[in-house]
């Protein structure tokens, strides 16, 4: 795989750990209505959210599920961790701090 002229070398953990978690958190985004569905329920169903909330549990899970198998999804988590795996490796700043002011002291 080559981005912009670069050949970028994935590791086993990054293909099928990090990656893969990277599409769980953008799935839960792109499902959050499913999400906040199936939270409400359950704290309104309390104890019986096994019983009352199967609806929104499968609309969840099928939601969650379409992403997780879709391969141009996998292709496009894959290309946004290499594009904050080069991005990291030219500044030394990790993506979830880059879009931090400094504190003004510095």
């Amino acid at each position: 795989m080559e981005t912009q002229g670069h050949e970028v070398h994935l590791r086993h953990v990054e293909t099928d750990v990090l990656i893969p978690k990277m599409m769980r958190e953008k799935a839960k985004e792109l499902c959050a209505d499913k999400v906040d569905a199936f939270t409400h329920c359950c704290k309104e169903s309390g104890i019986l959210m096994a019983f009352k909330c199967r609806k929104e549990n499968s609309a969840l899970k099928d939601c969650l599920i379409h992403h997780y198998q879709n391969p141009g999804f996998f292709e496009e988590c894959k290309q946004q961790y290499i594009q904050e795996k080069l991005e990291y490796e030219k500044t030394g700043i990790p993506a979830k701090h880059r879009g931090q002011k400094l504190p003004a002291s510095m």
